[in-house]
């Protein structure tokens, strides 16, 4: 692809620059600065037919491409010197700027100097500028004076973009959500009363708690369904470990029945007489010496007194390390506190509720809020980006959240999006976006044709541009 600038420079004079200069002493003419593929190419006539030049003087004319405040480039410069300084430099100590120095003798200098020079293009170069310096110099490389001018500078032009493919999520239902958490209610040996002063149960009781208030006092919400679900430890038999899981739980029922109105049909309970599956998780994770022969005993398909006693007896002193430091926590409750939240409609309403708890709105209010916001802007962008936060799981929500990352060009995001985004024709459209953009036009162009035959319109238009950017 061939990206070209253009810029004409007519008698544009150096003389309002360099003051100290005689009037049109230096001129530049067709200034044309061209990107093809991985070079920039920088041409121009210099005018020197007004430049008079001293017999002990010499001029250096210097181009740079500069980017305000962060990188230059100077390019090979003009020398220009009178008879005593060319003997002098040219023939004696060489060129004042080196060997890429286009040097002439004053008595044989042209009246225009086409210069020409290519450099491989860095992102850097897009809108910088070129600056012509000029130094003028005595004898013994004193420098005399020195003055620049800005120049026009190099801008890409725009490229052509695909145009992205948001999705308006499916309406839903009823709006339903859920917090979940884990508490360690802490009961003495073999009792099944909840004592909400003993050990740590006032914080993990208000755990419970916190977690119900958190959504019990908005009027918008209706909390439907408390799940509980008990577990004990492997310890113990496993008919006494049902009876303290089942019981304990029902206690916590009780406690939660004591403090809040709920139905008795609200809170539902289940129970796990031991959860081998945490136990499971945490020798895995272990440096434990037996590590792999206790997940072999784990595995098995024995009753779970006989595992509980196989390893008890055959690793003894890793059996007291889990018993001390693991079984504890595999005391737990699990719970789940279910609610649904009312459907908005106003847009307003929405953005307010955006600002302050996005988490209750659905992906369809998302949606709408988007649409009062200019496609692409930060305000537009930030209402996917905050929607798959909610939803991280859902394929519409980083369907568009990939194309707010493609639009900004954060080609990693869109990447780690679509990953989730699913297989819809929009989705398969969305990854040859990144495949375009990212340099792969034959992917991008089979993708496209996918999603074109699947429905997708923008499709269309897409494969239209690339035989112009081929």
């Amino acid at each position: 692809m061939k990206q070209i600038i253009g810029i004409l420079l007519a008698l544009t004079s150096l003389s309002g620059m360099l003051k100290a200069q005689p009037a049109d002493s230096v001129r530049i003419e067709d200034l044309r600065m061209e990107r093809n593929g991985n070079y920039l190419t920088i041409q121009m006539n210099v005018v020197l037919t007004g430049l008079k030049i001293e017999s002990n003087r010499a001029v250096l004319l210097t181009p740079s491409i500069m980017q305000e405040g962060t990188d230059t480039l100077a390019l090979p410069s003009i020398g220009l010197y009178g008879r005593t300084r060319y003997y002098q430099y040219v023939r004696g100590d060489g060129t004042l700027s080196g060997p890429d120095e286009d040097a002439y003798r004053a008595s044989e200098m042209p009246d225009t100097v086409a210069y020409s020079h290519i450099v491989p293009y860095e992102t850097w170069m897009n809108h910088s500028q070129l600056e012509l310096m000029r130094r003028d110099f005595g004898c013994c490389h004193t420098l005399l004076a020195e003055h620049g001018f800005r120049l026009d500078g190099y801008r890409e032009s725009e490229p052509w973009r695909p145009v992205l493919a948001y999705v308006r999520p499916e309406a839903t239902g009823e709006k339903i959500f859920s917090l979940s958490g884990s508490a360690f209610v802490d009961f003495p040996v073999d009792r099944t009363v909840i004592y909400p002063d003993y050990r740590r149960n006032t914080a993990e009781l208000g755990k419970i708690a916190a977690t119900i208030d958190s959504v019990r006092g908005d009027r918008d919400i209706t909390i439907t369904t408390v799940h509980l679900k008990g577990y004990a430890s492997p310890e113990g038999t496993y008919a006494h470990n049902t009876y303290l899981a089942k019981e304990r739980t029902e206690a916590l029922r009780r406690h939660i029945l004591r403090l809040y109105d709920f139905d008795d049909e609200t809170i539902r309970t289940d129970y796990e007489p031991e959860d081998w599956e945490g136990l499971r998780r945490y020798v895995e994770a272990s440096n434990l010496e037996h590590r792999a022969e206790i997940l072999a005993c784990i595995d098995t398909p024995l009753e779970p007194d006989a595992k509980e006693r196989r390893i008890r007896s055959n690793y003894p002193e890793e059996y007291r390390f889990l018993l001390q430091h693991c079984y504890p926590a595999l005391r737990h409750t699990d719970y789940r506190i279910d609610y649904t939240v009312r459907h908005y409609s106003d847009v307003e309403e929405i953005k307010e509720i955006l600002r302050t708890k996005p988490q209750k709105l659905s992906l369809e209010e998302f949606y709408l809020a988007a649409q009062t916001y200019e496609p692409g802007s930060e305000a537009f962008n930030e209402v996917f980006e905050t929607a798959v936060r909610m939803y991280p799981d859902d394929e519409t929500a980083n369907l568009n959240a990939a194309n707010t990352a493609l639009q900004r060009r954060d080609f990693q995001a869109a990447s780690r999006y679509l990953a989730k985004a699913g297989d819809t024709p929009e989705a398969t459209y969305a990854r040859g976006i990144l495949a375009y953009l990212t340099g792969d036009v034959k992917e991008a162009q089979s993708l496209w044709q996918s999603a074109l035959k699947a429905g997708v319109k923008q499709a269309e238009e897409a494969l239209k541009q690339l035989p112009a950017l081929q």
